[in-house]
């Protein structure tokens, strides 16, 4: 599930708080990144989950409308359509779902008013509309009008970046690739016709890149501090921000430690992480020291790499 850019952010921000609290428990900082990675798991479930939520709130509104005193046309003869969405009522009857799902908590009962919002503002939408009066009745279509909420509905959303920030601090970050993730799940859905459950690692040895890079980091950190306040052109490294620090130390010890990543891959990686999560000035920053430094080991012969064209800038 998870892609090696978003690993590496959470070894970064791992890394930084283990590095600011001048904390001195390694295997307890594993521990936090792999529940780190855990999360957006949690996360995409979470989010998957209020599909039978607004299922539910649709058949609320039908209930009601039959129980008007003056019903209209419509309440008397609703479209059913979406509430026997088949993609909504495979993934209810799906037990592994509702069984990770109720383990932790990741249920929406308490959120109601958010999900009445959501429904309020899927139905205006003209997806939902052309939906609800297409002739076409598939398992494919139902597939698509989720994929459309899920694109449509909830990025960008303050009151549910309010909502997940009381749940967990790490879920607002990871909240576009849950979606993202969430959209393809249900692709591939469409296209088995089973629900895809999703591992938080794509394959095994992700989660062993994961908890080596940051254990190393932790014990080449104050090497490699030493190494970068070297490199400082008048400029002194207590000036250095830590997070730009944290990003050329893991960016040095991914290319030390890992004979298969190639050295262009490293710097690009650590270069678009600090667009994101540093200073204006920190992509051309960690991009120059990070490069002279890799070059530096690459001639010493500290970094070795695997194959062809891996030392390529």
């Amino acid at each position: 599930m998870l892609s090696r850019r978003l690993i590496r952010i959470k070894a970064f921000k791992t890394l930084f708080a283990y590095e600011g609290a001048h904390a001195d428990n390694a295997l307890s900082a594993q521990k936090t990144l792999v529940e780190s990675c855990d999360k957006v798991k949690d996360l995409y479930y979470f989010m998957l989950n209020i599909t039978s939520s607004l299922v539910r709130v649709a058949e609320d509104k039908i209930a009601a409308g039959m129980k008007k005193l003056k019903p209209t046309e419509e309440d008397l003869h609703p479209n059913l359509k979406f509430v026997h969405n088949r993609f909504a009522a495979l993934l209810s009857d799906d037990p592994e779902f509702g069984r990770y799902c109720l383990r932790r908590g990741l249920q929406w009962g308490e959120y109601e008013p958010f999900v009445r919002h959501v429904y309020n503002s899927m139905v205006t939408k003209d997806y939902y509309r052309d939906y609800m009066a297409s002739a076409e009745d598939s398992f494919e279509a139902d597939c698509r009008l989720f994929s459309c909420i899920f694109q449509d509905e909830f990025e960008d959303n303050e009151e549910l970046e309010s909502l997940l920030e009381d749940l967990s601090l790490l879920w607002v970050d990871d909240l576009a690739f849950a979606l993202n993730a969430i959209i393809a799940g249900i692709g591939e859905t469409a296209r088995k016709r089973h629900i895809v459950h999703p591992s938080t690692f794509l394959k095994e040895d992700d989660k062993d890149f994961a908890l080596r890079l940051l254990a190393e980091s932790i014990a080449r950190y104050d090497e490699y501090f030493a190494l970068l306040s070297e490199h400082l052109d008048n400029w002194k490294s207590d000036r250095v921000v830590l997070t730009d620090a944290t990003l050329i130390i893991l960016g040095i010890t991914e290319a030390v430690v890992f004979p298969t990543i190639p050295v262009k891959v490293t710097i690009n990686e650590y270069v678009e992480i600090a667009k994101y999560y540093s200073t204006p000035n920190s992509r051309v920053f960690v991009n120059g020291i990070l490069d002279r430094i890799i070059q530096e080991k690459i001639a010493s012969g500290e970094v070795v790499k695997q194959g062809r064209g891996l030392y390529e800038q």
